[in-house]
């Protein structure tokens, strides 16, 4: 790449764009001004386009004054939310907020206290200094440090201009903590999001340890391995589920498809409120980078998306993280631990919070955390007890020295073909928790799980694991080795960026030219023809039950390949996909739909029994769903009533199949209903009962009572939870009273992306929750309306088609 302020020819080509957007009507922001002239030279600037839905199109001749764009128009949609990451990352949520309010979605922290105490501790081990200091790869490259310069520069000017309490949204109007922020805060920002689901999952078991109170013996301080084990293993589980992240995505080649080279559908589900919501954008630096899509908020690359020659997506890996040490105390002392015979003191870290009190006073809460060579000292995992007294647990987080993951992006961004993605995640090994899945103009489609993982062997987990660890590490690929010794630390590979994590050789990928997939199982049925296997267990396991979202999308994605689906010719487009997502197809539907019709003409009188022991009217719900297509669109009857009946099924010990799952045949079982079953009965029955006691007709159309209100809206929303195998997942809040009443999560930023022969990229996007968080927004639900009536937004890539929008508007921002 050549130096931040780029050549002549791309000044030149910009300021000719600057110059046409004046003369259409564009406003230049000058020191929180407008006025008529070009930016001169020496100054930074960015052009800012908007086209339909308030997507922005930004346009600079250097990386700062990218990010300076991106900056300012992200604030503009979304300040309130950008100023409470800020405030989480800086630990002062109690401050302002006080010790109880809820924390931020960054963490698991069960409250702004524990927040701050985490964040604190990040603060004090000075971590993220040191590597925003380091040169690249395992610091910022240059071009990143300038974007994020630049991104300050620009959040900044947004609040300049406007002023703390004229900002639009109510949220944080007037908030004294709406402050300005500096790069170390978009640092601490981007470290929260690359541990998230490793240490981050951990908070509050970090900021809660403390030595056992009690007898310091052996026997006091003892867990049953095996039940620590599966308590953790299930406490894992409930996590990945209260994190509320997942993800489809499917990218096609040449020998998959109809009249393109490449095509991919990307669908990540995560949370429709919050610090985790992606935000929309086109970023171009003429000859130097030109990318589409989306990112989490206040993260100033795009994360998911395309450019001229590739599309990607990623999604949420089964891959483990972190793991686990396990050390004996010196007797006596609980805070000195043995390695190799001899007695090393932990050291400390002293954290001060200030908490705001009722009466508007501050005081000050202090903790003082205690450290190995491994990672903090903690007392339990998950919330499962692991005291601390004759030996001591620690966490090791695989992404405690990760600070690249823009350097990643930066490096997908400008790729030019699969390849070349591939290369991007190895060389900078920046992809903290996801898998990676792309499709280039060229024919090919990839699959890398290229990302952060302790170098834990399967061998290492057995020489090295202790007893907890070797009842866990074949349950969730989370290890607990024997830190006593120091031959057990995690091991390195030559092709790893830093020590301690896999290097990309050890890892799975797969390029085909018909297709590649994942939707949140581990590796193995990438492609169903082509099963991957042989790595290690931390990354994910290999032969066992694939969800049903995993079953819906290979057997469409195939069907459609082999021209099975019922429609017309062979081979995926962007409309066959976009079709796939917007279907709301379910799979359990055509595994159970014929023994739920079974189980109701088996009914007495239409009356299905229920747990309380009472009998249930379900004759409307049993006609709904005998004529049901087993979809969940808004006008699908019935498809409320078997959510929750397979809902309430999924809890009974057994299954509820009749035919369990056979890893030789792994997309279609398990399969039928087990109607016959009196606890599957009651199970149907209970789920009628729920519907009726909220008012909920069994036969009502599910988008008459499931939907979000925005703006004062009432929104009918598809789809349903993850739990019957749809692609179009979404997490509906039940209200007793009144049915699904909001989304917690879900689908969020979709794409479906095709690159045809000579032609540049088409893509249809869909943002579900809209651009913007601000309630005043003109952008706050009117993709949400989209997505409601299975509608696009047709996307504009080329200079000429931004320029075409009906609506376009563009303002020049300048520091």
């Amino acid at each position: 790449m050549q130096s931040a302020g780029g050549p002549t020819g791309t000044r030149r080509i910009l300021l000719a764009a600057v110059m046409a957007a004046v003369t259409a009507g564009a406003t230049i922001l000058v020191g929180g001004s407008a006025a008529t002239a070009a930016p001169g030279r020496g100054r930074t600037w960015a052009l800012v386009q908007y086209t339909e839905y308030g997507i922005p199109h930004i346009s600079a001749t250097s990386f700062t004054g990218l990010g300076l764009g991106y900056g300012y128009a992200a604030a503009k949609d979304n300040v309130c939310a950008l100023a409470d990451i800020y405030l989480t990352v800086r630990a002062e949520r109690s401050r302002y907020l006080g010790a109880d309010a809820p924390a931020s979605d960054l963490t698991a922290a069960v409250n702004s206290l524990h927040s701050d105490l985490y964040f604190g501790r990040i603060k004090a081990s000075g971590v993220v200094e040191r590597l925003a200091r380091t040169r690249a790869p395992l610091g910022p490259r240059p071009e990143v440090a300038d974007l994020v310069r630049g991104y300050v520069a620009g959040y900044n000017r947004y609040l300049r201009q406007t002023g703390v309490d004229r900002i639009s949204d109510p949220a944080c109007r007037g908030a004294a903590w709406v402050r300005p922020i500096s790069d170390m805060d978009v640092y601490r920002h981007v470290y929260a999001v690359t541990t998230m689901s490793g240490a981050g999952s951990l908070a509050n078991d970090i900021v809660t340890a403390a030595p056992a109170a009690v007898a310091f013996t052996t026997a006091a301080t003892q867990v049953d391995p095996a039940t620590a084990a599966h308590r953790i293993a299930a406490a894992v589980e409930a996590r990945r589920v209260d994190q509320e992240l997942g993800s489809n995505a499917i990218a096609v080649g040449d020998q998959g498809s109809r009249g393109v080279r490449g095509a991919l559908l990307g669908n990540p589900h995560f949370p429709w409120q919050g610090a985790r919501r992606f935000w929309q954008s086109h970023l171009t630096i003429p000859g130097r980078l030109d990318v589409s899509g989306a990112s989490l908020l206040g993260l100033p690359m795009v994360l998911v998306g395309h450019n001229q020659n590739v599309t990607w997506s990623h999604t949420v890996s089964t891959a483990a993280t972190i793991g686990l040490f396990e050390m004996p105390t010196t007797p006596g002392r609980p805070t000195e631990y043995v390695v190799d015979g001899a007695a090393e003191p932990t050291t400390t870290l002293d954290v001060s919070v200030e908490v705001r009190q009722p009466d508007g006073s501050l005081d000050t809460v202090e903790r003082t955390f205690h450290e190995t060579r491994y990672g903090p000292v903690i007392a339990s995992a998950y919330g499962i007890p692991l005291p601390w007294g004759a030996t001591l647990h620690t966490v090791r987080d695989a992404n405690a020295t990760n600070l690249r993951l823009l350097n990643t992006w930066l490096g997908i961004g400008t790729a030019r073909d699969t390849t070349s993605v591939a290369r991007a995640l190895a060389t900078s090994q920046g992809a903290p928790w996801v898998n990676t899945v792309a499709a280039d103009r060229y024919g090919h489609a990839l699959y890398a799980d290229y990302q952060v993982v302790p170098h834990v062997t399967d061998e290492h987990a057995t020489r090295c694991g202790t007893a907890l660890g070797r009842q866990m590490f074949p349950l969730v690929g989370i290890s607990v080795l024997d830190g006593a010794r120091s031959d057990c630390a995690w091991a390195r590979d030559d092709d790893a960026v830093e020590p301690g994590i896999f290097g990309t050789g050890r890892l799975p990928s797969l390029t085909r030219r018909d297709y590649v997939a994942n939707f949140n199982d581990s590796p193995w049925l990438t492609n169903a023809q082509a099963p991957l296997t042989g790595y290690p267990r931390g990354v994910g396991d290999v032969g066992t039950q694939r969800s049903f979202r995993t079953q819906e999308g290979l057997l469409s994605v195939e069907a459609r390949i082999a021209g099975t689906d019922g429609l017309p010719g062979r081979g995926h487009s962007l409309d066959t996909l976009a079709g796939a997502f917007y279907g709301n197809h379910a799979r359990v539907a055509d595994l159970a739909h014929d023994g739920v019709v079974r189980m109701c003409a088996a009914f007495p009188d239409g009356k299905a029994p229920s747990t309380g022991g009472g009998l249930v009217d379900v004759t409307d719900g049993c006609a709904a769903l005998a004529a049901w297509d087993g979809s969940f669109r808004l006008d699908s009857r019935g498809a409320l009533l078997f959510s929750w009946f397979i809902s309430y099924a999924g809890r009974i010990a057994g299954g509820y199949w009749q035919h369990p799952f056979d890893p030789a045949e792994p997309l279609t079982t398990p399969h039928t209903l087990a109607g016959d079953q009196p606890q599957v009965q009651r199970a149907f029955g209970d789920a009628a009962l729920l519907l009726e006691n909220a008012g909920v007709p069994l036969d009502a159309p599910l988008g008459d009572h499931q939907s979000v209100t925005r703006a004062g809206m009432t929104i009918p929303v598809p789809g349903t939870a993850p739990h019957v195998g749809l692609l179009n997942v979404v997490m509906p809040v039940w209200d007793p009273a009144r049915g699904n009443v909001d989304v917690s999560s879900g689908s969020s930023f979709v794409q479906v992306v095709e690159f045809r022969p000579g032609r540049a990229p088409r893509a249809k996007t869909v943002m579900t929750y809209s651009q913007s968080a601000d309630p005043t927004s003109p952008h706050h639900a009117d993709q949400t309306l989209l997505f409601s009536a299975g509608q696009w937004v047709s996307g504009r890539f080329t200079p000429r088609e931004i320029r075409a929008s009906p609506v376009w508007r563009a303002a020049v921002v300048t520091e």
